[in-house]
């Protein structure tokens, strides 16, 4: 049976189980305005909870099934980005565009790390990430500006920044070592606790993008909850779904003791040539709220 852990004050809600069985309870499921799909990419990793080397048919099956279950609660207007290997560009449009989904964008994310090597093809930097909506027209895309320190070929600093496109270069995946910094979760014997935790970066760009305060921001592969942070701190709702215990535990222990690491409001200078930057982005952020005598109002319900 799902477990569902309610924070009442940070309307953020963990459910713990399969996103499909949540997408196939149709009076259950909520509508969302956004969705993060990060799934794991079936390239043999060891998790507790979930068998990463199916065959490829199976996997892209499901991963369609995934995307039309979204579909189905999603908004009008409303968005996915669904992150991926970037061999796999194909097979991530195809699921898109058979459940219905209107592509908008392929963002290249180049992870500030070393280049993978490869003796017989050029060497592998970045990650996919298609953005894509229901129906022609996003209901909500906001025109970040942004401002990046200054190429060497430059010679003017920028006055107004520049606006976002479809390449993200200057955000650093989480991968082990002195780059991973604070925000990387760590068990007691200084092992990463997830290794593939998504930047919090990330998802403050995607959520700042494509939703307005109030909307509801959905992680249907949870992980360490890394969209719920992010999302909780700045004003929407959220809902992740989590099929391992262990994570679902942490991500919950997460919310509850926020780390200065997770503190959305230290990316808020990066966006401040955006226009509209204060109607979209709550400043009352959950990290502050954590911290102040008052605990929040929480239950666990089966």
């Amino acid at each position: 049976m799902n477990q569902e852990f309610m924070n009442t004050i940070h309307n953020c809600t963990i459910i713990h189980g399969d996103c499909l069985k949540y997408f196939s309870n149709k009076k259950s499921a909520a509508r969302v305005d956004l969705t993060f799909l990060d799934p794991p990419f079936n390239q043999d990793k060891e998790y507790n909870s979930w068998n990463d080397n199916l065959p490829e048919d199976t996997y892209w099956q499901m991963m369609k099934d995934v995307c039309a279950g979204v579909f189905e609660i999603t908004s009008d207007g409303g968005a996915i980005y669904f992150m991926q290997r970037e061999k796999n560009v194909k097979f991530v449009l195809q699921c898109l565009d058979k459940t219905g989904w209107t592509f908008q964008n392929l963002i290249i994310w180049k992870k500030k790390t070393s280049a993978v090597p490869c003796s017989y093809k050029f060497g592998k930097q970045y990650q996919v990430i298609a953005f894509a909506t229901k129906g022609k027209k996003s209901r909500v895309f906001n025109r970040l500006r942004i401002s990046p320190p200054l190429p060497p070929n430059y010679k003017y600093e920028r006055e107004n920044g520049l606006y976002l496109t479809d390449i993200w270069d200057d955000i650093r995946e989480l991968t082990a070592g002195y780059f991973a910094g604070d925000e990387a979760i760590k068990k007691e014997n200084g092992e990463r606790f997830h290794k593939q935790q998504s930047p919090l970066a990330l998802l403050v760009r995607i959520i700042l993008s494509s939703t307005k305060i109030g909307d509801t921001v959905l992680d249907p592969f949870a992980g360490t909850g890394t969209t719920l942070i992010a999302a909780g701190q700045m004003g929407r709702k959220a809902i992740g779904i989590e099929i391992d215990s262990d994570n679902t535990k942490g991500i919950q222990s997460r919310i509850e003791e926020m780390s200065q690491a997770d503190n959305v409001m230290r990316f808020y200078k990066e966006y401040g040539y955006t226009e509209n930057l204060k109607e979209i982005w709550s400043v009352d952020s959950m990290y502050a709220l954590t911290h102040k005598k008052a605990q929040p109002n929480l239950s666990l319900a089966l």
